[in-house]
């Protein structure tokens, strides 16, 4: 865990402006051979200070971890965010947490990471106390395009919006959403004609509840398969629970039980309560047939 060039951040997203940091890190680590490292905290700060927000993360933790790696990060150093941490001062994080026990070689950052207690350190402070060490700062700047910064929150903007396509280009990719596939209620195939895999959504982000085009495959992997799923709490059968309930076309394989991942590439129509479930049938109908015209980009 000693010695390296670390990224300094939570990451939520791994979006572009995230990218950049890694890059400059990984660009630096090979300038003076060490390793390419990034150091972030879980929980989500945001989660330990308002416990009681509703689902915030775009990337969970191991998501993001898979997403930096493929990148090109050597190692991620992930610190227990509590009150222990929380309450130490910046220059101790600095000064007890990078120089002693990280030894870090250089940092880098984005030109906003504030650090320590109540948010106190900024970069300008970084690189005073680092300087004496002999320990260097890369500061990155804001990024963006077409006015739009690349930022986590206003990913998540986006997507409460069901702007899945402009939160896609912020992400570098569209957002996708995984988990174990569980067995629904059978209502999805007796019913309508429609077999469905669900998943839960866990602490992801609740985007816009409606009917989004999807790609799907197992985490890490392209994601070929097409689909249409439903986000949401499915009012029409009187239900309150959140999940992902997709179909997805041409695709008769057995996959309760592992992990899948489906990237939502473009929103359809809100949710809504129908009067009947023949209503909802002949809208799931329309809908299917809406999204097998649309052009999917594969990743």
């Amino acid at each position: 865990m000693e010695g390296g060039v670390f990224a300094l951040g939570n990451f939520d997203g791994v979006h572009r402006g995230h990218q950049a940091v890694v890059r400059e890190t990984i660009k630096k680590a090979r300038e003076i051979k060490a390793s390419a490292k990034v150091l972030t905290f879980e929980p989500h700060p945001r989660s330990f200070f308002q416990p009681n927000l509703p689902p915030f993360r775009l990337t969970p933790p191991e998501v993001k971890e898979r997403l930096l790696k493929a990148l090109g990060i050597d190692q991620i150093v992930t610190l227990t965010f509590d009150a222990n941490l929380a309450g130490m001062s910046a220059q101790e994080f600095v000064e007890n947490l990078l120089i002693q026990k990280l030894k870090v070689q250089h940092i880098v950052a984005g030109n906003d990471f504030a650090f320590g207690r109540n948010r106190s350190g900024n970069m300008a402070k970084m690189e005073a106390w680092l300087a004496p060490h002999g320990i260097g700062v890369t500061e990155v700047g804001e990024m963006g395009e077409d006015g739009e910064v690349f930022s986590s929150s206003r990913a998540r903007e986006l997507l409460l919006e069901g702007e899945v396509e402009a939160a896609a280009k912020i992400l570098g990719r569209p957002w996708s959403i995984e988990g174990t596939v569980v067995k629904g209620k059978g209502i999805g195939g007796k019913t309508f004609g429609f077999p469905t895999a669900n998943i839960c959504l866990g602490d992801y982000l609740r985007p816009k509840f409606g009917v989004y085009a999807v790609r799907a495959g197992k985490p890490g992997e392209a994601l070929t398969v097409r689909g249409i799923a439903n986000i949401g709490a499915r009012p029409t059968f009187g239900e309150h629970s959140e999940n992902l309930e997709a179909f997805l076309f041409d695709f008769d394989q057995d996959i309760y039980g592992q992990k899948w991942e489906f990237a939502l590439t473009h929103f359809v129509r809100p949710e809504r309560k129908f009067d009947s479930p023949e209503a909802l049938k002949t809208q799931i109908e329309k809908d299917v047939a809406t999204v097998r015209k649309l052009s999917f980009g594969l990743r």
